[in-house]
């Protein structure tokens, strides 16, 4: 009983805290900040390894989000400052993890679980989409974010052809490296909180440590899956006024690449799910 209570108060002061401190330096907007409030402070009030992970998640992508600002600016279309994401942008990057959360709260009441298929499969299956869910959202975060700033030039995933810094479905080695450390941290943050929440015999917590690899190739995985969406049915194209790499066809715009079929927030949401499904999927057979 106590825990029903004392864990919830504990997740609403952190989260409230995290999103304040969030709107203001503009890694969020208001709805955001809102936004992310409920969906931090649910992940921390089931278990603090979710917690944990949302966390990594936010604060890595936000510290990266602002590193080369100004190289940034002068290639991406939408460069907001500091980030600013809305809450469309927090739900489609947390919406299936927090769902997933709930449901994991539910079958197990608040005792945190290891990946043990032979105690359970779906609890093994939900928390592995739940590992699989954040590993991509870091990979992505990490490979746009580093990728962008690397001197290489991107080549398009499906032609292997040099497109401009911007372009959806561009892909540079910096980035797909970073994608997997972006992964790895995820794995390595779920198995060292693991070991503090969770109560598990020997051979299934030294088992554990393959979440790391595991995540890591989540990490590439989801990073690979977005930037084939990105390069198919996304839009890209070069805005002669702007000289830019637009996500909109236009007048003065020249097509690079892609269907304007999905945008930026559709592609996230859909490597997300397919990369929470295989991990899921991969965790219930290795685990």
């Amino acid at each position: 009983m106590e825990r029903g209570i004392i864990q919830p108060l504990i997740a609403a002061s952190i989260s409230s805290l995290i999103a304040v401190r969030a709107y203001r330096r503009k890694s969020l907007s208001l709805s955001g900040a809102l936004t992310g409030f409920i969906v931090m402070a649910i992940h921390i009030a089931v278990g603090y390894r979710f917690g944990a992970l949302i966390l990594v998640f936010f604060f890595t992508s936000s510290k990266l989000t602002k590193v080369g600002e100004e190289k940034k600016r002068r290639v991406e279309a939408d460069f907001k400052d500091g980030g600013q994401r809305n809450w469309i942008q927090v739900l489609s990057n947390s919406g299936l993890a927090t769902i997933l959360v709930l449901i994991i709260w539910r079958v197990t009441a608040w005792e945190d679980k290891c990946l043990d298929s032979k105690y359970s499969i779906s609890v093994t299956s939900l928390i592995g989409g739940v590992i699989g869910h954040y590993a991509c959202c870091n990979g992505d975060t990490w490979s746009s974010e580093l990728g962008v700033l690397s001197d290489a030039q991107p080549r398009l995933i499906t032609t292997f052809k040099p497109v401009r810094k911007g372009t959806n479905g561009g892909v540079t080695k910096t980035g797909l490296l970073a994608a997997a450390a972006a992964g790895a941290v995820i794995g390595l943050t779920f198995v060292v909180f693991g070991f503090f929440t969770a109560k598990c015999t020997y051979n299934v917590v030294t088992k554990q440590l393959l979440v790391i690899p595991l995540s890591a190739l989540a990490g590439l995985t989801g990073s690979l899956i977005d930037s084939l969406l990105g390069a198919t049915l996304q839009f890209s194209g070069f805005c002669t006024v702007r000289n830019k790499v637009v996500g909109k066809p236009g007048p003065t715009v020249k097509k690079i690449s892609g269907l304007n079929f999905l945008d930026n927030n559709a592609v996230n949401a859909v490597s997300i799910l397919l990369t929470s499904v295989l991990t899921s999927i991969a965790c219930v057979y290795i685990f």
